[in-house]
């Protein structure tokens, strides 16, 4: 795939992701992982088939995942849980987005730092960077989910565009 159309493609998820998360969204187990999982795995891909990826690559790459993984997790924190007609909902929050902002200049430095002492810019995909964020955010959202007792909503009240593309399939 096109390296502008997948990046566009991602960029509209994201967008749609937190217009959702911005109005309020039930808190559907599937939906919290699927996403991020398959960007990272993206990721990984993207570098195990990636030429010339050398030691000093994978010597960034490896813990600029752990450090997406941890702002995650701090956004994660700030995401509002609650209950709506018995079922658990998310919503981002100012200072969600205030992380948000936060992590974006942290990653940035931390993959200009990277490439200034030697790190190829292809070793690093925006499809791990991603997912290992959103991976981050939605293991503490699950954690704190599950403390909460408040059942996860079920997965037949699924968002409309879930609706549409389990009949395309």
């Amino acid at each position: 795939m096109n390296g502008w159309l997948l990046a566009a493609l991602i960029a509209a998820v994201l967008v749609l992701v937190i217009v959702r998360r911005l109005k309020g969204e039930p808190v559907h187990v599937h939906e919290l992982f699927a996403g991020p999982v398959v960007l990272t795995a993206l990721g990984i891909v993207f570098i195990a088939k990636a030429d010339n990826v050398t030691g000093t690559d994978l010597a960034w790459v490896i813990p600029g995942a752990f450090l997406g993984l941890a702002l995650g997790a701090v956004r994660g924190c700030l995401v509002h849980l609650g209950e709506r007609d018995g079922t658990l909902w998310q919503r981002y929050t100012g200072r969600t987005f205030a992380i948000v902002i936060a992590s974006l200049l942290v990653s940035a430095g931390y993959g200009i730092l990277a490439e200034h002492m030697g790190m190829h810019p292809y070793a690093r995909p925006t499809q791990l960077t991603i997912g290992v964020s959103f991976l981050g955010e939605s293991l503490l959202i699950y954690f704190r989910a599950r403390r909460t007792g408040t059942p996860f909503a079920p997965e037949s009240d699924r968002s409309p565009l879930d609706s549409l593309v389990r009949r395309l399939r």
